[in-house]
């Protein structure tokens, strides 16, 4: 016969589950574990090895015998200690002559007096949280800061490693303090550039001003426009000097030869036109695209042009023979931008797919692809001087490294369709909008200098106010953009402008012009 199990409340058995609990470990509940001496001493100096080893190179404390305080005593480690005396004159010196700090030619002696500690308060506030058994481990030991010591040994703070600094440590119950490294500044300081200004603005074409490029000679410059003209202008008066029809539709890229006298052209007809400018006409024709043709580019050393389309591919043309080289498949949508270079890669692609491509024009495939917009990429410019490359998307510009397109950094801020991306030698970035907005950025800190949005031409609605293309001069002081009110804008820096009255501020400057 079975026994009935006896049914007690949730209370009961909370209470006899909790003290069941408490009578198996009522005994040794928060009792310290007793301290062994032989395996503390062994541990302490195994500590002390390891967290000072790098820096037993530095300035030792040598207490003058004049003053009161009495010879140095020693703790139960081995190591010499000092009676930490407040208000007492302290005197540093170097011990041995090991180079310190490690700078070309600089070898301190013992006979080199370093400066007094550069915080008498902080050292001691230090000394106090120091634990007693260690009698204030010689926290002064270490109080002459590095940055003291460098500019002693006449070396400059920029040229030394990253900064140390004295941090406390909980270790084992016990507070040591360890040198560990400083985090390094989120944002290093930016190089100073002066601010761009507008001083001109060219009227003439009747629609959009969809692209722009200078000429080698940079005496004048071109532009393509969505009322099918291509126009040349002198860059230095901005008179009108040549106007090119024969294109049916928008005018979408325009290029200069450096190599011969021909200036290129594509545009939304599906047509790629070459130039002749001794003679202000069509020469060749470049037959093969599917859909508007977006943007193109030469090659800088070899008779190659590269055209990038709607249609999703890019198309390699050698210019003589008129011939398709290659057709660049891998896009999943339209192509709108291309950028060629001598060195590998020697093209590079961004589309609407979000991706950037790199790729090999020998074999014509794709090298490598870029995945990290997460929207469409309608700008990619390359840096005049360093193996770098910037592309522009409405989530972030992102700088790349050459040769396989290894990331760098974001440049976040320019929240606004990025139509185009221009940047001299100078490590200037320009990124111009949909909005009308011109972002400055400092190439290698990616900090946003100075914003502008200069206002549209009288009789244009506020909404055209869009920049499509931008571009510098060949001596690089004169910024050009191509914008939707029909006009180009030429800016060019303050020269009045210096670090004292326009200093780097974490605050970009917004410049908002007024009506013409």
């Amino acid at each position: 016969m079975v026994e009935e199990v006896q049914k007690h409340s949730v209370h009961t058995l909370v209470f006899r589950s909790l003290k069941r609990t408490h009578d198996m470990f009522v005994a040794d509940n928060a009792k310290p574990i007793p301290l062994d001496d032989e395996s503390h001493k062994v541990k302490m100096a195994v500590k002390l090895r390891t967290e000072y080893g790098s820096v037993l190179h530095m300035p030792t404390l040598k207490e003058n015998m004049r003053e009161k305080g009495g010879p140095a005593t020693g703790d139960p480690y081995g190591h010499k200690q000092y009676s930490g005396n407040q208000g007492q004159e302290l005197e540093y010196m170097i011990t041995g002559t090991h180079p310190y700090p490690s700078g070309p030619g600089v070898a301190l002696t013992a006979d080199t007096k370093i400066q007094r500690m550069p915080s008498e308060s902080a050292a001691q506030s230090l000394a106090v949280a120091l634990p007693a058994s260690q009698n204030r481990l010689d926290a002064n030991r270490t109080a002459a800061g590095v940055g003291e010591i460098y500019r002693h040994a006449g070396i400059s703070e920029r040229s030394q490693p990253p900064g140390m600094s004295v941090a406390m440590m909980e270790a084992g119950g016990n507070k040591n303090s360890a040198l560990v490294a400083k985090k390094a500044p989120t944002m290093p300081k930016p190089q100073w550039h002066p601010p761009w200004k507008l001083y001109r603005v060219i009227s003439g074409h009747l629609g959009w001003v969809r692209c722009i490029a200078v000429e080698p000679g940079n005496q004048w410059f071109v532009t393509g426009s969505a009322d099918r003209t291509i126009k040349i202008w002198d860059l230095a008066s901005g008179k009108l000097k040549l106007s090119l029809t024969g294109h049916i539709s928008t005018v979408r890229g325009v290029i200069v030869s450096a190599r011969s006298p021909y200036l290129f052209s594509c545009g939304e007809d599906k047509q790629v036109k070459c130039w002749d400018l001794e003679y202000n006409k069509v020469i060749r024709h470049y037959h093969g695209h599917l859909s508007a043709v977006y943007g193109l580019d030469l090659h800088p050393t070899i008779d190659v042009l590269v055209t990038c389309s709607r249609d999703s591919t890019a198309r390699i043309w050698d210019v003589r023979t008129k011939a398709s080289v290659h057709t660049l498949s891998g896009h999943t949508n339209a192509v709108a931008t291309v950028k060629c270079q001598a060195a590998e890669p020697q093209i590079i692609t961004g589309s609407h797919d979000t991706t950037i491509r790199l790729w090999d024009l020998v074999a014509g495939k794709t090298r490598v692809t870029l995945t990290n917009h997460k929207k469409s990429v309608r700008a990619v410019i390359l840096h005049p001087r360093h193996y770098t490359f910037a592309s522009g998307s409405p989530d972030n510009i992102k700088q790349w490294k050459f040769p396989d397109g290894n990331f760098i950094q974001n440049l976040s801020g320019h929240n606004a369709i990025i139509n185009t991306l221009a940047v001299n030698s100078d490590g200037v970035l320009v990124s111009g909008a949909d909005n009308g907005t011109m972002h400055l950025w400092d190439w290698r800190t990616g900090y946003n200098f100075q914003r502008v949005h200069a206002a549209v031409q009288p009789g244009s609605l506020d909404s055209e106010s869009g920049i499509f293309a931008c571009v510098f001069d060949q001596s690089e002081s004169r910024l050009l953009t191509a914008e939707a009110d029909k006009t180009i804008k030429v800016y060019k820096e303050d020269d009045t402008a210096t670090e004292e009255t326009h200093p780097v501020s974490w605050k970009p400057e917004i410049i908002k012009r007024k009506r013409f």
